[in-house]
């Protein structure tokens, strides 16, 4: 899949940042470094930028850390349609956790 970067958009708090691509009216934010509770506002603010995308993904790929409120961001993501690419593998599980002790009785 090619993406074509059409704005760059940084935010340094906590080694966070994000990368703006979009392909065909769909919209990546690529993140890196380490997500953190205070990184949460900002990155709130980047999603509704692009509330008009028609796919939205958010790229965890460079995502090295993550708070257990970044987590449970992610998942409020995952709920609203929202998709999470590149997902390592301690998120997906704490992710797969927590979704199937919600549907427990």
């Amino acid at each position: 899949m090619l993406y074509v970067a059409i704005e760059l958009l940084y935010v340094t708090v906590n080694m966070f940042k994000v990368l703006k691509l979009g392909n065909n009216g769909s919209a990546v934010l690529a993140l890196s470094g380490r997500i953190e509770e205070s990184d949460l506002s900002d990155l709130d603010r980047a999603l509704e930028a692009e509330i008009n995308a028609a796919n939205f993904t958010l790229d965890l790929q460079e995502v090295r850390l993550a708070s257990r409120e970044a987590l449970r961001f992610f998942a409020t993501c995952e709920a609203k349609g929202i998709k999470l690419k590149n997902c390592p593998a301690y998120i997906r599980r704490w992710l797969d956790t927590e979704r199937e002790k919600s549907h427990e009785p």
